[in-house]
């Protein structure tokens, strides 16, 4: 069995109006990370400058990347018959399924929270964001979107 740990930065909080600008998956065997992939996405909208000073990502670093649609056969080959693992899954999984089903394509993966494993995990933290689980495992690598996906990926690990 395999693993896509997956993260996205989007527009905003709903995937009907909202747009990907990026993602990273890492693909774990169960032992190691086996593959790593990140893109920025042209959402094909304008990023609200609140978004950008929190993702850091802003229209002209967007401008000429792809589109979904022109990354989606990669993504989906990625993405097909792996457990889809990320911190609040239903997040990530519900832009990424919602661009699929606007393609015609239905993604049905099985899906693993890292919020709700690490809550089991790690019990008593104040926090369960990422980047307070990244620190609490000392890896300082989760200040961008391929950064959490190792973050994900090593906590997997454990």
């Amino acid at each position: 069995m395999e693993f896509a740990i997956v993260d996205i930065e989007t527009t905003g909080g709903s995937p009907r109006g909202g747009g990907i600008t990026e993602i990273a998956v890492l693909i774990h065997d169960g032992e190691a990370i086996v593959r790593e992939w990140q893109t920025l996405i042209n959402p094909q909208q304008t990023i609200p400058s609140y978004i950008t000073g929190l993702t850091g990502i802003d229209n002209a670093m967007v401008r000429d990347a792809p589109t979904f649609e022109e990354i989606s056969k990669e993504l989906w080959e990625l993405l097909e018959d792996r457990v889809f693992i990320a911190h609040s899954v239903n997040f990530d999984f519900g832009f990424i399924r919602e661009a699929f089903l606007k393609i015609g394509k239905d993604l049905n993966s099985q899906k693993l929270c890292t919020v709700r494993l690490s809550r089991k995990v790690f019990p008593g933290l104040r926090s369960y964001s990422l980047g307070r689980i990244c620190e609490n495992q000392k890896n300082p690598d989760s200040r961008t979107t391929p950064g959490n996906g190792r973050c994900q990926g090593h906590g997997f690990a454990f």
